[in-house]
């Protein structure tokens, strides 16, 4: 089963609304056993535009995972706080399967 990936663009507006949605994010993020992979201020766009200031890659162990994250009643409860701190794009993403090796 390939690994589900959440990608998040954020375009904050209030640092310290950001550093409150931050703390209270990590444990939603660790009960779906979410791992961060990337939070990345410095994003470097080789062809067209990207949106917002910082992206933050988690990797999850399924799609199912990752949507189970979202929208879980843990997640739903501070999500207002990264709502109000920041403009995001948000995309869940189907990681490949790996051919086994030869």
């Amino acid at each position: 089963m390939p690994k589900g990936y959440a990608l998040l663009t954020e375009a904050i507006h209030d640092r310290e609304g950001m550093e409150a949605y931050k703390l209270a994010s990590l444990a939603p993020l660790l009960e779906h056993d979410g791992k961060l992979l990337v939070v990345d201020e410095h994003v470097e766009a080789l062809e067209g535009s990207w949106h917002g200031n910082r992206t933050v890659l988690v990797e999850f162990e399924s799609v199912e995972r990752a949507h189970e994250w979202y929208a879980s009643a843990s997640y739903q409860a501070v999500l207002p706080l990264r709502k109000a701190a920041a403009d995001c794009q948000v995309v869940i993403l189907s990681g490949r399967d790996q051919p086994p090796p030869s």
